[in-house]
Formats: structure tokens, C-alpha cells, sequence
């Protein structure tokens, strides 16, 4: 049985990482603090606090795949067919040679990596928040698509 005290920084761990909406990395920076400060005296603590920095970490390296994929598929879409010697006449931008129909299949993987993408900090909201509600129950969780880098 948890202690109250216990639940309550486990729960609190798990619902610091949305200040990521607020301070940058701050889902990583005050998770760290309070899982360092308390992992030796709860393993309810210490077991949280490893999920909830293996999520993010895990949420950031999927963050990092898809952008790799998005942003490459996107510039070559754009300027597969575009001449550099017409791109600028006279202070405009001249697009007259761009074929979607050419670019159709990486528009459509750019596409797809930003809606999964997007598809993904939703999940990692709402996530957070039943994570939050299970540990303040005093139940173990454990993130799905988690990579378990912390042990």
C-alpha cells in the first residue's frame, strides 16, 4: 500500500511534463527533479518517474523520425521541378512549373507524418492526464509505445 505522500509526488510527476506547453523542456527539466528527489525512498516514486521520462524521451525521438521525414518530402516536393534561374523575375516568385501530380506520393508521406505527428501530442495529452488520474489511485501505469531507456 502507497502512502498518500507517495501517490500524490508520483501523480505530480507524471502531470509536471505538461509544462512543456509553457516552459521549453520543461516536461523533462521538473520531472527529472522530482523522480531524483525521491526515487531511493518510494519505488512507486522511482517507478513513475522512470515511466514518465521514458515516455518523453520515447515521444521525442518519434517526434524527431517523423519531422526527418516531413520536412525533406515537403522541400523536395517544392522544388523538384522549379528551375533556379526563373525562381525570382523581377521581386516574384514564379511557380509556374510546379506539377502536383509529379509530387503527389511525398506530398502524401509529408502529409501523413504531420498528421501522425499531430495525432501524437494529442495522445501524449491525454495520456498524461490518465497517467496522472491511475498513479493518484495508487496504481502502477505504464505508457504505451514507450522505449524503456531508463531501467
Amino acid at each position: 500500500m502507497e502512502s498518500t505522500t507517495d501517490k500524490n509526488i508520483a501523480a505530480f510527476t507524471h502531470l509536471i511534463s505538461l509544462t512543456q506547453y509553457f516552459i521549453p523542456f520543461g516536461n523533462y527539466i521538473f520531472p527529472i527533479l522530482l523522480w531524483s528527489s525521491k526515487k531511493d525512498k518510494s519505488e512507486f516514486v522511482n517507478h513513475n518517474g522512470k515511466q514518465v521520462l521514458n515516455f518523453q524521451l520515447s515521444l521525442f525521438l518519434y517526434s524527431i523520425l517523423l519531422i526527418m521525414i516531413a520536412i525533406p518530402c515537403f522541400l523536395i516536393s517544392i522544388f523538384n521541378n522549379i528551375p533556379f534561374t526563373t525562381i525570382i523575375n523581377e521581386n516574384s516568385f514564379n511557380m509556374s512549373n510546379f506539377n502536383l501530380h509529379d509530387n503527389i506520393g511525398l506530398l502524401t508521406l509529408g502529409l501523413t507524418s504531420l498528421l501522425i505527428f499531430g495525432m501524437l501530442k494529442v495522445a501524449e495529452f491525454f495520456l498524461i492526464i490518465y497517467a496522472g488520474i491511475k498513479t493518484s489511485n495508487g496504481e502502477y501505469f505504464k505508457y504505451p509505445i514507450t522505449i524503456p531507456f531508463i531501467k
